[in-house]
């Protein structure tokens, strides 16, 4: 059997393409890869970028070592659903909903017509597969949620136990990645600002939560909240944020949420995205 080719320790997308055409995906989880060595390692900082010709990292002040280009294949932490999942573990079942598959997940559906408002925020969650050298898991599915811009979770929260937007199905696609249009979520008190998810084998299987392979979170960048926080709808946020860490946090405290914070491009005035890569268990 011929080796699958590799780059880095990490199998290539496109296997009968050159390693600067592999496409943006593997060059984002080239510059993480790095980025989350460097971390650890201590790095004062790091400029990072994703040309069309590949990828390029440098640390400031000192040129590329060979420790910073260690690739890794590390399965998502598991984290807890919290109180709010709407999975039909507490009660609550968005996934029996008709409806719930889609990609746009700021307004309600079925029989709720709410819409979230807040600053727009493109979620993607590009699946890997740890059982398999982290080729893209295609055909999975990913269930997400989060709070709105001032805290509170539909289905659970005073106000809003009528309503099921900011939560959503949807499948990935041959490249692994599911994606979400919705709004940056507010900061509330005692947590950092997150964005759960639930992985399951296949769309088929995402409406029974005993069925997922994954369950975790999102941990959003502190410049792109403050920013966020600092425009109208989010004012609550910015005091919350300022009583929290990564650090401190019950969720991501434990490692500082390295390997679950994700990558913001874009701004407040034309809409951000976050990116997140999660490598799952799919074998026993």
């Amino acid at each position: 059997m011929t080796p699958h080719p590799t780059y880095e320790g990490r199998p290539l997308h496109h296997p009968d393409e050159p390693v600067v055409d592999q496409g943006l995906l593997f060059d984002l989880e080239t510059i993480m890869d790095r980025r989350r060595v460097l971390r650890l390692l201590g790095a004062a900082g790091v400029t990072a970028s994703a040309a069309a010709g590949g990828s390029a990292l440098r640390v400031l002040g000192q040129s590329p070592s060979p420790s910073a280009t260690i690739a890794e294949c590390r399965t998502i932490e598991e984290e807890t659903a919290g109180p709010y999942p709407g999975d039909g573990s507490n009660g609550p079942d968005v996934l029996s909903q008709s409806g719930v598959v889609r990609s746009d997940i700021r307004s309600s559906f079925g029989t709720a017509t709410g819409v979230a408002e807040g600053v727009p925020l493109t979620i993607q969650v590009a699946l890997q597969d740890a059982s398999n050298g982290c080729l893209p898991l295609a055909g999975a599915a990913v269930y997400l949620w989060h709070c709105t811009n001032d805290g509170l979770y539909s289905m659970y929260s005073q106000g809003v136990t009528d309503q099921n937007f900011l939560r959503g199905v949807q499948a990935a696609d041959d490249d692994g990645v599911v994606t979400f249009q919705s709004i940056f979520p507010g900061c509330y008190s005692g947590r950092w600002p997150h964005i759960h998810f639930e992985v399951y084998p296949s769309l088929e299987t995402a409406v029974d939560v005993t069925n997922t392979i994954a369950t975790s979170q999102i941990a959003l960048p502190q410049d792109a909240s403050e920013a966020v926080y600092a425009t109208t709808g989010y004012e609550s946020s910015a005091s919350n944020l300022s009583r929290i860490s990564l650090e401190s946090d019950n969720v991501f405290g434990d490692d500082g949420g390295i390997y679950q914070l994700g990558t913001i491009t874009g701004d407040v005035s034309s809409g951000m995205s976050v990116l997140l890569v999660v490598p799952v268990r799919t074998a026993a």
